[in-house]
């Protein structure tokens, strides 16, 4: 299910790897092509991964295994490039509230390291930025392999 953003800027947030989306930025680029082989992908049809509460699609399954082996890699590209990938999250992964309708007002979305994380309000974006990797980790999908 996609849903349309409706963010606010947070000041503090411009700063460093987390960006707040704000307003009045241009409309997110979707992803029309596999981060790792550069072909064209279908939102239909295309193999996908749910990483981090990202769904990333792939030309095939052997892309999708490029991806797992470093994922930081391809978010990096996906970055570099600008693309908005498809956010699979629910819930706030700070207060764990729902991001649908709640009393908190429309959901905040901020980008980081080539995610779009969702947010319930902007008193979470903060804490956040402070542990991105324990958050990172209550996003549904995959998560890095622990070492």
């Amino acid at each position: 299910m996609q849903r349309n953003l409706v963010v606010f800027v947070v000041g503090a947030l411009l700063v460093g790897a987390v960006t707040v989306m704000a307003a009045d930025n241009p409309a997110p680029k979707l992803q029309t092509t596999c981060p790792v082989t550069g072909t064209a992908i279908d939102s239909k049809t295309s193999p996908h991964v749910d990483w981090q509460g990202q769904r990333i699609y792939f030309a095939d399954t052997a892309a999708a295994d490029v991806f797992r082996k470093d994922p930081e890699k391809i978010f990096a590209k996906i970055a570099q490039e600008g693309v908005t990938l498809e956010n699979i999250q629910t819930t706030c992964p700070v207060s764990d509230e729902s991001l649908e309708g709640g009393d908190m007002g429309p959901p905040v979305a901020v980008s980081y390291k080539g995610r779009t994380i969702m947010f319930c309000c902007n008193m979470c974006p903060p804490k956040f930025e402070k542990e991105p990797a324990k958050y990172l980790a209550k996003l549904p999908g995959e998560q890095p392999k622990a070492n």
